[in-house]
């Protein structure tokens, strides 16, 4: 995959609201680890579960090698809310077309070392994606 010219923001808003774009520790990756954390869940954050591979999952459960994505919309083209910008298109098209590309080759390179992927996007309700993730949890520890 090779790389683009970072072109620059179409305004001053844009460039805001780039800056302010958290790599990890975000509402919705927050929310979920609350709630998980209450239950007494335990788990890595912001952690690289398969060597060498470049993708870091939200929260990674070692044990039960469960690694859990929160998938921004914009980031990785939800197909409920993203919209493609009109500035500087021929930069996000591709470059977003990568995320997604790179998020299937992560699912399947970890799934060959053994791993579960889980992955939601930031708009699901927390307490519904925490739900899902212990019923998964426990559905894997009652299968051992």
């Amino acid at each position: 995959m090779g790389s683009l010219a970072v072109p620059p923001p179409s305004n001053e808003g844009a460039r805001r609201t780039m800056l302010a774009n958290r790599r990890r520790d975000t509402s919705p990756e927050l929310g979920v680890r609350r709630i998980l954390h209450a239950r007494g869940l335990r788990y890595r954050v912001d952690f690289a579960p398969v060597a060498g591979l470049r993708s870091r999952a939200d929260v990674v459960f070692t044990r039960a090698k469960v690694a859990v994505f929160i998938d921004g919309c914009f980031w990785h083209m939800c197909p409920d809310h993203f919209i493609m910008p009109k500035s500087n298109r021929d930069y996000w098209e591709p470059k977003l077309a990568r995320n997604v590309e790179r998020d299937r080759l992560t699912d399947q390179k970890m799934a060959d070392a053994g791993w579960e992927v889980l992955r939601y996007w930031e708009h699901l309700d927390a307490v519904a994606v925490a739900d899902d993730i212990c019923h998964r949890l426990q559905a894997d520890s009652s299968s051992r």
